[in-house]
């Protein structure tokens, strides 16, 4: 299983191995989900970085 890049609410940049209904399409419902961010210890909306922002990082 490949891990995605997200960034929470917050601006905490982590990966995680799942992301919820990654595979549904954005405008449909939306690209955030809820995650719990280990930095924060919080239930947080996350976004997937795109690719290129999350290598600069």
């Amino acid at each position: 299983m490949e891990a995605t890049v997200v960034q929470c609410a917050e601006g905490h940049v982590f990966s995680t191995s799942t992301f919820p209904m990654q595979n549904l399409r954005s405008g449909r419902i939306g690209p955030g989900r809820l995650l719990r961010c280990p930095r924060c210890a919080r239930l947080r909306q996350a976004v997937p970085l795109p690719r290129s922002d999350a290598e600069n990082r």
